[in-house]
């Protein structure tokens, strides 16, 4: 069959891969301990599926607008108002089966063959493959260890050019950890009205946060006009599964992604939405437990890798992974990380696995228990000392 020649521009997600071959070895008896995957493994609360039943049982079960309900989209709105410190129309939310479609349909909307697009390296791999099924130009902005996994603000600036359409900011980051603080933040703002670009701000982890604050560049003056933000409920209420994620945007652009989602989707199920307002208005205790329980566990594996003669991991601020630095050890990251699989049972990535920047690290998920983690530990430290 010929296939399109878009189809060969786009990529994947190398978590789902290696997701894979861990079930194929544990179908075989070997045990696995698995961080690859970036998912809580926390149960979505009672009060969400409660919320959810009760709506499958009123009749929730149908089509619904394509820019989602409007008890949501109000929701979303008041709660985006209140957190990023602006005014908000529950018109400006698009509602979509997860925060991937956001990406995808912001680039389609927004991106024309040979537009250029500024995204963070390594960063979350659709990014890239996105950009490049839609012909856009895929310009890398790396995120530097020196500056614990943030950018450069005179790099950005030097990646500018005419041609700079789109700017995609991921802050706490995946595959790092990083967050951006408000001086960058500042600084990027000015880049973008500057040289009138938009920005995409990928900020899905924006309550898995430990000592930093979150700070949005939506909140920031003149940009609540050209930013599109990406939210959802996977990281921050355990509803990875749900397919349940939002864009705010400007008016103009809003109605576009609206058309898309026409165009693809039709609608977000609706019992998912009435879960989802359950979510942002019921008690968040269920939210900071988790987050404490992240915290707890990022402390205990960046700890045991720094124990790890070769390997040094800075301790992340954001998000729930770690991204140790392994260019001590005598194998490249994408090798070390087959022999982790192969030989001590543990799943993580390859830091190259999101991007040429990435090269010499590891992404190490901890959304799994402590004790999964101590003896995880303990397989890469006996893995490394036999290289």
């Amino acid at each position: 069959m010929n296939f399109a020649a878009r189809m060969a521009r786009l990529g994947t997600e190398s978590a789902f891969e290696v997701l894979a071959r861990a079930k194929r070895l544990e179908a075989e008896g070997r045990s696995v301990i698995h961080l690859e995957i970036g998912q809580p493994d926390f149960k979505t609360a009672e009060p969400i599926c409660a919320a959810a039943y009760r709506a499958m049982q009123a009749g929730y079960t149908g089509y619904g607008p394509a820019a989602g309900l409007p008890d949501l989209r109000a929701a979303i709105a008041d709660h985006i108002a209140a957190t990023r410190r602006i005014s908000v129309q529950p018109e400006q939310v698009v509602v979509m089966p997860g925060a991937k479609p956001v990406i995808f349909f912001t680039l389609l909307a927004l991106i024309e063959a040979g537009d250029e697009v500024i995204y963070p390296n390594p960063g979350f791999p659709i990014y890239e493959s996105v950009i490049n099924f839609v012909g856009g130009q895929a310009v890398p902005l790396p995120l530097l260890e020196a500056v614990d996994f943030r950018f450069r603000v005179e790099d950005l600036q030097a990646r500018i050019t005419d041609r700079t359409k789109l700017l995609i900011l991921n802050s706490p980051q995946n595959p790092t950890g990083g967050v951006l603080t408000q001086e960058d933040l500042g600084a990027i703002a000015h880049l973008a009205q500057q040289h009138d670009f938009y920005v995409l701000a990928d900020e899905i982890y924006s309550r898995m946060l430990y000592e930093a604050e979150h700070h949005s560049i939506l909140s920031l003056p003149g940009m609540p006009e050209r930013t599109i933000l990406l939210e959802g409920f996977s990281k921050t209420y355990a509803m990875t599964g749900w397919r349940l994620g939002y864009a705010v945007a400007p008016l103009t652009v809003a109605q576009k992604l609206e058309q898309l989602m026409i165009n693809s989707n039709s609608c977000t199920a609706s019992f998912t939405q009435i879960a989802g307002v359950a979510a942002l208005t019921g008690p968040q205790t269920f939210v900071e437990e988790m987050v404490s329980e992240f915290q707890r566990r990022r402390d205990a594996i960046v700890a045991g890798l720094n124990a790890i003669e070769g390997i040094s991991c800075r301790l992340p601020q954001g998000a729930f992974y770690a991204f140790p630095n392994v260019q001590g050890l005598p194998l490249g990251d994408r090798e070390l990380a087959d022999h982790l699989l192969e030989k001590a049972g543990v799943a993580l990535l390859a830091g190259s696995s999101f991007g040429q920047y990435g090269q010499g690290y590891l992404r190490v998920s901890y959304a799994n228990s402590l004790e999964n983690i101590h003896i995880a530990l303990e397989r890469i430290a006996q893995a490394v000392k036999q290289l």
